[in-house]
This record gives C-alpha cells, sequence and structure tokens, in this order.
C-alpha cells in the first residue's frame, strides 16, 4: 500500500508543478471549450457491466470485457477462457441507426499471464453525402473499427501489467470528395499501458474483502488524417484512466463492490486565438494564427501528452474541469444475480456529460447475460435511454487429475 501511496504523490506534484505557470488565467474560465480528437469511438464503454456501473471499468473484478478499460485484470479472472458479444444502439434520440458492437475474448495461458483479443465496430449507418449546391451524390455508410491483442502478466500475487496494440481504421467519408479534396480512410496504430492491483483481506465481521486498484494510459499513438494533401492530423483520444474499488462480501452469498474513477484526456487543450474587432482570427507573420492564451496545439504525440497536464487556457483550474469521474455500486447474489447501478460526471464546458446509470446481470453455469440502460440528466440529451446488451460465456479448465480425486471420473 505504501508503493501505491508513493506513486500517486509522485504524479500529483509533477502535475502541480506544471500547473503552477499557467494558475491565474481566470479569465479565460467558464468558455466552451471541450477537447476534440478523432475517433471519439474509442472511448464508448462497450459493454453492459461498465455501462450500467457510471462507466467504470479500471478498478472492477476483472471479467471478459476487460479489454476496453484495464487489460492487465485478464491475469486476474479465476476462469481459463471466456468470449463476449455486446450490442448497442447509439444516439437514438438523434437518429435510428448507429450502432457499436463489440466483440472480446481471452485466455488464461497460466495462472501467471494471459492473452486477449476484441474488435469494437462502430456504424453511422446511413449518410447522405451532397455537393457545395446541396445536390444528392450518394448514400453511403460510414464505419470505424478498432482490432486489439493483449498480453498480461502478474509482475507479483497482487499485481499485474498489460501491454495492448491496437490497429484502428476510420472511414467517415466513403472516399467523397469533401470540400474539393479527395479524402480517404483514417490509419492509426496505437498501444496500451495498462496496470492492475488486487489484495484479499480476512476481518472478523465479513467473510472477506477485496481491494482493487487501476491504472491505464490508453491510445497512445501516430495522429491521423482523412486526406492525403491535408496538413491537419488529429490526435487520437489518449486517455489517462485512474480507479479505486472495493468489495466486501458479508457471508458468502451476498457481496457489494464500490468502484470510483477519473478519466482525464492526454492531448493538447485548444488554446484561445486572438481576434480582431470583427471577431476574425489574427495571424502573424508566418500565417499563423496568434494564440492569446494557452499553448500551441501543433506539437508531437509524447509532446502533447506533457503539455496536456499544463496547457489550458484558464489555466490549473480549466485543467481540473478536464477530468471526468464515474462511480459505480454492484451487488451480487450468489455470482448469480447483479444489480449494478452508477454516475459518470463530465464538466458543462468540456462536453457536459452527466447521466445515471442502472442495470442487471445473470449468471447461470458458463453463460452470463447482463443489460444496462442509461438517464442522461438533462433533458433531450442525445444519449437519454441508452440500452447495452452483453452475452458473454466463461469456460473453467478442468483438470483431470482433480477430478478423479473428487471421485467424479471413473
Amino acid at each position: 500500500m505504501k508503493k501505491v501511496s508513493i506513486f500517486f504523490l509522485i504524479v500529483l506534484t509533477l502535475v502541480t508543478t506544471g500547473y503552477s505557470q499557467n494558475i491565474d488565467n481566470h479569465d479565460y474560465l467558464g468558455r466552451l471549450n471541450a477537447i476534440t480528437t478523432a475517433v471519439p469511438f474509442l472511448l464508448i464503454a462497450p459493454d453492459s457491466r461498465a455501462g450500467a456501473m457510471g462507466d467504470v471499468g479500471a478498478a472492477t473484478s476483472a471479467d471478459v470485457n476487460s479489454q476496453s478499460y484495464n487489460p492487465a485484470k485478464y491475469v486476474f479472472n479465476k476462469n481459463t477462457f471466456g468470449v463476449s458479444l455486446s450490442y448497442s444502439p447509439w444516439l437514438r434520440k438523434l437518429v435510428d441507426d448507429i450502432n457499436l458492437a463489440y466483440l472480446s475474448t481471452y485466455w488464461k495461458i497460466t495462472d501467471m499471464d494471459a492473452i486477449a483479443f476484441s474488435l469494437r465496430y462502430f456504424s453511422l449507418g446511413d449518410i447522405q453525402f451532397t455537393d457545395d449546391q446541396g445536390h444528392l451524390m450518394s448514400t453511403q455508410n460510414p464505419n470505424e473499427f478498432s482490432l486489439d491483442f493483449t498480453y498480461s502478466r502478474k509482475l507479483i500475487d497482487e499485481l499485474s501489467i498489460a501491454i495492448t496494440p491496437r490497429f484502428i481504421y476510420s472511414n467517415l467519408t466513403a472516399n467523397q470528395y469533401v470540400g474539393g479534396v479527395d479524402t480517404k480512410p483514417g490509419l492509426a496504430g496505437a498501444a496500451d499501458i495498462s496496470l492492475f492491483y488486487e489484495q484479499d483481506f480476512k476481518t472478523r465481521n465479513l467473510t472477506g474483502q477485496t481491494l482493487r486498484a487501476g491504472f491505464a494510459i490508453t491510445n497512445i499513438g501516430n495522429k491521423m488524417s482523412y486526406s492525403s494533401g491535408t496538413l491537419r492530423r488529429d490526435f487520437l483520444p489518449t486517455n489517462l484512466r485512474l480507479g479505486l474499488g472495493y468489495e466486501m462480501n458479508f457471508d458468502g452469498y451476498n457481496k457489494l463492490a464500490i468502484t470510483g474513477e477519473i478519466n482525464k484526456f492526454l492531448v493538447p487543450t485548444n488554446p484561445i486565438y486572438a481576434t480582431d474587432s470583427n471577431g476574425r482570427i489574427m495571424y502573424d507573420e508566418a500565417n499563423n494564427p496568434i494564440i492569446e492564451a494557452g499553448m500551441n496545439p501543433d506539437v508531437s504525440v509524447p509532446v502533447g501528452m506533457i503539455h496536456s497536464f499544463y496547457d489550458a487556457p484558464g489555466g490549473f483550474l480549466e485543467e481540473m474541469t478536464e477530468i471526468n469521474f464515474g462511480i459505480g455500486l454492484e451487488y451480487s447474489y450468489r455470482d448469480f444475480f447483479f444489480v449494478r447501478t452508477g454516475y459518470f460526471n463530465e464538466n458543462k464546458n468540456k462536453g457536459n456529460r452527466k447521466f445515471l446509470t442502472m442495470g442487471v446481470g445473470f449468471k447461470y453455469n458458463i453463460l452470463n447475460i447482463d443489460v444496462s440502460y442509461l438517464f442522461a440528466v438533462q433533458q433531450y440529451h442525445p444519449l437519454a435511454n441508452t440500452l447495452r446488451f452483453t452475452l458473454s460465456l466463461d469456460f473453467t479448465s478442468f483438470n483431470r487429475d482433480e477430478i478423479k480425486q473428487q471421485g467424479r471420473l471413473r
């Protein structure tokens, strides 16, 4: 526990040191300044369990869908092999044909290491493309997908690490001419690095309790472009995820787990550009926009990750508004019936996602069925009434010698 505390103290010291240079920029607070990236579908919680718990997953117990939140959890799975399929109709308040599908599977090679694979597919439905005069050109079905592979290994009995390379394909324009520019699908390579800690404890009043902690930096990769002739390249949604969880086993039948999590983009914040009396952006002699507050976002990926801790125009206070948080509860009865709820919060100037979630799950033998539902806090929010469905199979390996000893195999 001392090592974990020291780690968080070091991170906090580094962050606050970077903030100190622009802590007084209060004039730029309160402005709408959401961070935009390419392929934001990578940050959508794809499965029903996390979707019912406020989108938290870095420090929950290991399951088949750990790939999307903290792949280091896989080696802590009690079973040997699992496969899961999730489906979610998306933004049904706006359109009726956008959806997200997610396939994941894992295999524990030994008690010390595991591998996993996942496919995330996002369809934007049928979109009619038009020219500059509004004439219909064609109807296309833009889509995006990512392919992941994970290797997870225990460093000690309580701590594991995972590396996850990822291939990303994003075809938003279906090779159409947009603004007189020939477009192409965006391609990118990325990787995640994650850590997971799990420790069981015994107490007098409880059958058992478990402390969990999770850390993940996801989508570290090259910038993405949708045309060969453009100078604009967008950052991937590189994200820092920190989670802490605590589970209480009351009597061997009833369990309650609570998990908290924070997230922060590790990409540059949009600066405030100087404007003239007509509200038009001003440029210097080299034809670069003049920055009034903040920092130049046209930097490399490693530099952008470092700048993300102290580049907001509003200084330290604006950086704090870029931290999203979620909290989730999970009650289970005999590991058969599950009830879940949670809350997710994002600052109003950084996207304004605020929602309550709930869901249920059922497990029978190797079969798991989970459903979640999202309640938006604001009226007429496009995420309101979002449903997620997950079907998974989890298999336990059978040791033939152990079965013989138990007299179940003749």
